[in-house]
């Protein structure tokens, strides 16, 4: 493995700052601590410096000193998750209730250490914009920033994202060309029956009786309607209702999320709910009131750039830990909103570790940041001597 020696040099440093963020994680567009951080270690590096777009996100401009050419985006998250930590780390979360259980904080300090190393060799043609994302979890920040004219105001030639995999053998890096992540929606239906006492259901129109029912049949859209050729989940993660043992109540709501990766098929869903839900309401007399909303949008990697990622990640990890991958991911990343409008790739780095992220035991290796850091550095200074 070649990482980058002057990465290594400062790589204690990384570890620092990584466990600085770990221990005061903030949600989707609160990162007002986070960002902040960023913003100051980038103006002490010399990188002209842009804060608050899309609210709580950051831009670093870095010039080369080889004059004017193309520009390559490198993009990080920076938000953590709203649920509590359970590890023994000695830099666990100072903030009950919020976690760095994805590893963003990883993210965001291996784009800092590439950007501190390209800071000190800026010997390229063109430039780098370094992006630091708010709220990727589910809030829409890639959408924000891009609405607040992140590419406008730094146009972008290419970009490139990446994520950890704790999942992966250490320092295992892939990247599947063309659609490669799930594009989301998230639904909130609402069913508004007739209340009654418990003992006496017959006065009431039972909202939990016809929301278990639609659950059911929600259940038979992707068995029965999506193609056997084409992907796709729909899971119903929510069902409320009800507040005593006595009283049958007037309403409940059943959320969850879909899951797709052809636009056809998440219509088609979409609308098969929506049928499900106005059949349900006739048969049973009631207001079914579906809400759904389109979260996320399938991620598409560009074949040629993919293969240029991966050529890069072969000069830090080796040529047989780097490799172009044919499995379709039912997770989603808001990174696929980029995507859609600067052509580039979005890859993972596998690490030690076997807990899975979003779990509350998930632990980040430290070893990985300098990896990291070094496949953003060299992806960079590759394309822009293409």
């Amino acid at each position: 493995m070649a990482v980058i020696p002057r990465i290594s040099e400062f790589a204690g440093d990384l570890v620092e700052i990584r466990h600085d963020f770990h221990m005061h994680p903030e949600i989707g567009f609160t990162e007002t601590r986070t960002s902040a951080k960023v913003a100051e270690l980038l103006t002490a590096w010399g990188l002209e410096v842009h804060t608050g777009i899309g609210k709580t996100g950051v831009v670093g401009v870095l010039q080369g000193t080889k004059g004017k050419g193309r520009s390559i985006g490198l993009r990080a998250d920076m938000d953590a998750l709203p649920m509590d930590e359970h590890t023994n780390l000695s830099f666990r979360s100072k903030t009950s209730g919020v976690f760095h259980g994805c590893g963003h904080d990883a993210h965001t300090t291996m784009l800092l250490g590439a950007a501190r190393y390209l800071a000190e060799h800026r010997d390229f043609t063109g430039r780098v914009v370094f992006i630091f994302q708010p709220a990727e979890e589910g809030l829409g920040g890639a959408r924000a920033m891009i609405e607040d004219g992140l590419f406008d105001r730094f146009p972008c030639d290419e970009i490139y994202g990446m994520h950890n995999n704790p999942l992966a053998e250490e320092n295992e890096v892939g990247v599947k060309p063309g659609a490669a992540m799930a594009g989301a929606s998230f639904f909130d239906i609402t069913v508004r029956g007739v209340g009654s006492h418990g003992a006496a259901p017959h006065h009431s129109k039972d909202p939990i009786v016809i929301a278990t029912a639609l659950v059911q049949q929600l259940q038979s859209i992707v068995s029965r309607n999506v193609p056997p050729t084409s992907a796709a989940v729909l899971s119903v993660t929510q069902i409320h209702s009800g507040s005593a043992y006595n009283v049958v109540p007037d309403q409940a709501v059943v959320s969850g999320t879909v899951r797709y990766f052809e636009d056809e098929v998440r219509d088609m869903m979409h609308a098969r709910m929506e049928a499900l839900c106005a059949g349900l309401s006739t048969a049973y007399g009631v207001e079914i009131v579906p809400d759904i909303r389109p979260i996320f949008s399938v991620l598409n990697n560009d074949p040629a750039l993919s293969e240029a990622y991966i050529a890069a990640a072969r000069e830090i990890v080796g040529e047989p830990k780097a490799s172009l991958k044919t499995e379709l991911v039912s997770a989603s990343e808001d990174f696929a909103d980029m995507l859609q409008i600067v052509p580039g790739a979005y890859c993972t780095v596998g690490h030690k570790g076997s807990v899975p992220v979003h779990n509350p035991e998930f632990v980040i290796d430290d070893d990985m940041l300098p990896v990291g850091a070094s496949i953003y550095a060299r992806i960079a200074t590759d394309r822009l001597a293409v």
